[in-house]
């Protein structure tokens, strides 16, 4: 049932609509080395072939899984000489990104001299899996999962295809039976035809499909989901965005997702972790505590009571009051001292554990704070001379931060007044001995 040209193509409107620039190219046989990034079952092949097709040309696959270099440099010898007698050769490079950079490199002088037309079909992000030299030289074009109603259009055509589908010897399949074979599909046209084939087993020639059997044929069914790949990726982000977005129920269906992919439980209880801190932070302390206390329920309990827990502090992450002030704090003090270089600790801020470290000044009038009157000693500097009293921390008007912002907003006043006063002091102490001195 592949598509013999792209009018029979299902999905994919964007790319391929009437008089796009893909679809010209490809109908006028002009056609262009390219990447082709999409999920299982999307049309990457199918694409591939069609431009073959189109373009008349020789139409040659190798799987990056199966082959290695020996295998690629005979295809491509093959194709030069090919392209010497007046005919090019469409390459295609399944599971392209399996092949490391000098595999890769191998392509480059063949797709320069248009000796081969070369489609690399991925599932990965090509950013972070293909070379520049190669991705310089290609289109990378983004295929995108197909719509339920694409895959219900796809088996209809095969059940009506008496030449290639199941037209005169398939089961009678009601629409809701398509829709639910689509939809367990999960994008994958694909796998939707080999559900229907199974169906079609199991069901003989002309029986109406039972519910009873389709429900067994779609017993095993289970999303797309790549741990470590771009789909990982993808849904953790959504899940952070979610939470720092204040959705608890979106939050809660990506973590969900997650789990139902296979997703290690620990991981996401580490990011739930680094999510309490990062965005939740100061506006409510407690957050970090939940997190770190569900991963040791988790830890204590296992899948799939601990679970529950980690699902417990999705929600409540996603409710309480967010603040970042403190993470950006943090980043603002690893700026400076990254550029302020090796800037030495004032010597009221050193600690005087010898007679020695007491006489050459370590400690020399430093206040106790607890000792001064409102237990702050206001005029004393935290900062070392050269950069001055900077000011990090910034804390939001939401949650427990509205408390310390008032808080340390008043104390920061203060201090600025007080070390101000200290500085009058000692230029006005350190002219009266010059003056002193001269006379």
């Amino acid at each position: 049932m592949r598509p013999a040209s792209l009018g029979e193509m299902v999905g994919q409107r964007r790319l391929l609509a009437e008089g796009s620039a893909l679809r010209r190219a490809i109908e006028s046989g002009n056609v262009h080395s390219m990447v082709l990034w999409g999920p299982p079952g999307c049309g990457k092949t199918t694409l591939a072939l069609l431009l073959a097709h189109y373009a008349d040309a020789e139409f040659k696959a190798l799987s990056a899984v199966l082959c290695g270099l020996p295998e690629v440099r005979k295809v491509l010898a093959e194709a030069e000489q090919r392209f010497a007698a007046g005919r090019r050769t469409v390459l295609f490079i399944d599971e392209v990104h399996r092949f490391n950079k000098t595999q890769q490199d191998a392509f480059l002088p063949y797709i320069e001299r248009g000796s081969i037309v070369f489609v690399g079909a991925t599932t990965e992000n090509p950013s972070f899996e293909l070379n520049s030299a190669l991705l310089s030289r290609c289109r990378v074009h983004v295929l995108e999962s197909l719509a339920v109603e694409d895959i219900v259009s796809a088996l209809e055509r095969a059940l009506a295809d008496a030449e290639r589908g199941l037209g005169g010897r398939g089961p009678g399949v009601t629409a809701d039976q398509l829709g639910l074979i689509a939809r367990a599909a999960d994008g994958d046209v694909r796998r939707a035809l080999t559900l229907l084939e199974i169906a079609a087993e199991l069901t003989g020639e002309d029986a109406p499909l039972d519910d009873a059997t389709l429900e067994q044929v779609l017993a095993d069914r289970s999303r797309r989901f790549d741990k470590g790949g771009e789909q990982f990726y993808d849904q953790i982000s959504a899940l952070h965005k979610s939470v720092r977005s204040s959705n608890p129920d979106a939050a809660l269906y990506w973590f969900c997702r997650m789990l139902d992919g296979g997703c290690d439980p620990i991981y996401l209880a580490r990011r739930l972790t680094r999510m309490a801190v990062e965005d939740i932070g100061l506006a409510d302390p407690r957050a970090l505590a939940m997190a770190t206390q569900a991963w040791d329920a988790y830890d204590r309990l296992g899948s799939p009571e601990g679970e529950l827990a980690l699902a417990q502090v999705v929600i409540y992450l996603a409710s309480t009051a967010k603040s970042n002030a403190a993470y950006s704090a943090y980043k603002r003090a690893q700026a400076d001292v990254a550029q302020g270089g090796t800037v030495p600790v004032p010597l009221h801020l050193r600690n005087a554990p010898t007679r020695l470290m007491k006489d050459i000044g370590y400690g020399q009038s430093y206040q106790y704070d607890h000792d001064v009157a409102g237990g702050v000693a206001l005029d004393q500097a935290g900062f070392p001379e050269e950069i001055g009293e900077q000011v990090y921390y910034r804390p939001v008007e939401r949650g427990m931060e509205i408390k310390l912002k008032e808080k340390l907003d008043a104390l920061r006043a203060a201090r600025a007044e007080a070390l101000d006063e200290a500085r009058r002091t000692d230029h006005a102490g350190s002219s009266s001995q010059q003056s002193d001195g001269k006379s």
